[in-house]
C-alpha cells in the first residue's frame, strides 16, 4: 500500500492535470479520489482527467478547494488535489451515474458499476467511498445498500461549491455530472479505520418533531418550526434579521444546527445534525437532510475554535488502537463546508492538528455539503456539520469499527 498526495494551484484545469499526472510520476495508480475547487471548469476538467495515469478516477467539487497539509497557508491553497492509491494487492472500482428521476436506483447502478470495475460482482466491499450533489443523499445511500447490504460502512460528502449557487458537481474517467452520484467500492490489501463525529455540543432547547415531510420542518411541538427555531436562537449573537432569514448560507448557522438524537452508547446520546437551509413563508423550515415525525430535535451549539480543534480529535478517534502513527499509510477526511467557513481563520489549526494525529501521513479532506457516515448504533446516515476520517494502515487488511 502506497499513498501519494499530488495537487496544483492553477487555475487552468488542463495545467491543473498535467501538473498532477508529473507528480504521480511512472506506472498507473490503482485507484485516485480527486477534490477540485467549483471554480474549475467541469468538462474541461473532465476531458483533461481523463490522461491522469490511474485506473479508476472519483472526483468531486469541495468548497474552496480541497484540504491538504499546504491549506494551512492561506497563500498556499490548492485548487486540485488527489489522493492517489498504488495497491497491487487490493481491488478498487467507480462508478459514476446521473441521479435522473430515481436517485436510489442510479446509486445501484453506480454501486453495480464499481463492483463490476473492481472484478468482485457480487461480493461485499470493505468501504463505500460516496460522493453526490446535494438533495438525495438519504435515497443514496438506500440504493448503495440494497446491492451491498447495511453492514458495510459508508463514508463520503456532497459535492460543494464556493457560494452556495449551485455550481458543484461530481466527476469520473467518464465525465462530469451536475446532478449525480459517484460510489467506489474499496477492498485494500491493508486495514482500514474511521471516525463520524459532530463537533457540537447540546443545549437545553428541545422540542418533538410533530409535522415533517422529507426535508421540510413543518412543526415542533405543534407549533410552526420557524417560529421554534428563531425563539431557540433569540439568546444566541446572530447577524441582524437571521433568526427570520429567508436564505441561510450555511457559515451563518454552522453553530446552531439541531440534533437528532438517534442512538445512545452507554447512556450518552448520540446526535446526527440536520441544518435548516431556508425559512418558508409559512413559517416551515427546509433543512438539508430528512426528520421524521416523532424525532427529537436538540439545538446544537459551540464555536469556531472547538470546530478547528474537532477534526484532530476525529482524526485520532480513527486511528485503530494498537496502531502506531508511523504504520498510518494515509487517511481521507470530510470535514463540512459551513464548519470550515464558520472557523476559516482557523484553518491552520484544521490542517495541522489533522496532520499530527495522522503522524503527518498524507491526507486529503473534503469540504463538503452534506456528510454521511456509520452512527454507532444507527447504521449509515446523511447529517449536516459532521466531521469523518477514513485512514488506511499498512498492516493486515479488514475493516476496523470506530471508537466509541
Amino acid at each position: 500500500m502506497q499513498i501519494d498526495i499530488v495537487e496544483s494551484a492553477s487555475s487552468d484545469p488542463a495545467i491543473a492535470v498535467s501538473e498532477l499526472c508529473a507528480q504521480i510520476g511512472d506506472g498507473t495508480a490503482d485507484f485516485a479520489f480527486v477534490c477540485a475547487d467549483a471554480d474549475l471548469d467541469a468538462a474541461a476538467l473532465a476531458a483533461a482527467g481523463r490522461s491522469l495515469p490511474v485506473t479508476f478516477l472519483h472526483g468531486v467539487t469541495s468548497c474552496m478547494g480541497p484540504m491538504t497539509a499546504r491549506s494551512a497557508d492561506p497563500g498556499q491553497r490548492a485548487t486540485l488535489a488527489a489522493f492517489v492509491i498504488r495497491d497491487p494487492e487490493g481491488d478498487y472500482g467507480t462508478g459514476c451515474q446521473d441521479l435522473g428521476d430515481d436517485p436510489r436506483q442510479a446509486a445501484v447502478r453506480a454501486t453495480l458499476s464499481a463492483l463490476a470495475g473492481a472484478g468482485r460482482s457480487g461480493e461485499v466491499p470493505d468501504v463505500v467511498w460516496l460522493t453526490a450533489t446535494p438533495g438525495t443523499e438519504e435515497q443514496l445511500i438506500q440504493g448503495i445498500q440494497d446491492v451491498v447490504g447495511d453492514g458495510v460502512p459508508i463514508i463520503g460528502g456532497s459535492a460543494a461549491d464556493n457560494d452556495m449557487s449551485g455550481r458543484w458537481y461530481v466527476f469520473s474517467a467518464g465525465g462530469s455530472s451536475a446532478e449525480g452520484v459517484t460510489v467506489s467500492v474499496l477492498f485494500p490489501s491493508t486495514q482500514v479505520a474511521f471516525s463520524f463525529s459532530n463537533g457540537l455540543v447540546p443545549t437545553a432547547h428541545r422540542g418533538t418533531v410533530t409535522k415533517a415531510r422529507g426535508r421540510s420542518l413543518i412543526s415542533i411541538d405543534d407549533r410552526p418550526a420557524g417560529q421554534v427555531y428563531a425563539e431557540w436562537l433569540a439568546d444566541r449573537v446572530l447577524p441582524p434579521g437571521a433568526a427570520d432569514s429567508c436564505s441561510m448560507m450555511p457559515e451563518r448557522f454552522a453553530l446552531a444546527p439541531l440534533g437528532r438524537r438517534v442512538s445512545d452508547l452507554r447512556g450518552v446520546p448520540n446526535y446526527l445534525q440536520v441544518q435548516p437551509r431556508v425559512t418558508e413563508p409559512n413559517d416551515s423550515l427546509t433543512l438539508y437532510g430528512e426528520v421524521a415525525e416523532g424525532e427529537q430535535l436538540t439545538l446544537m451549539t459551540g464555536d469556531p475554535r472547538l470546530l478547528a480543534d474537532r477534526a484532530g480529535r476525529v482524526a485520532a478517534r480513527a486511528v485503530p488502537f494498537g496502531i502506531g502513527r508511523d504504520m498510518i499509510a494515509g487517511a481521507l477526511m470530510v470535514y463540512c463546508g459551513g464548519c470550515m467557513l464558520a472557523a476559516r481563520d482557523r484553518m491552520d489549526r484544521i490542517v495541522n492538528g489533522t496532520g499530527a494525529a495522522l503522524g503527518h501521513a498524507p491526507f486529503l479532506g473534503l469540504f463538503s455539503f452534506g456528510e454521511q457516515g456509520p452512527v454507532l448504533g444507527a447504521g449509515n446516515r446523511h447529517g449536516n456539520l459532521m466531521i469523518s476520517c477514513l485512514v488506511f494502515t499498512r498492516s493486515v487488511s479488514g475493516i476496523i469499527a470506530p471508537a466509541a
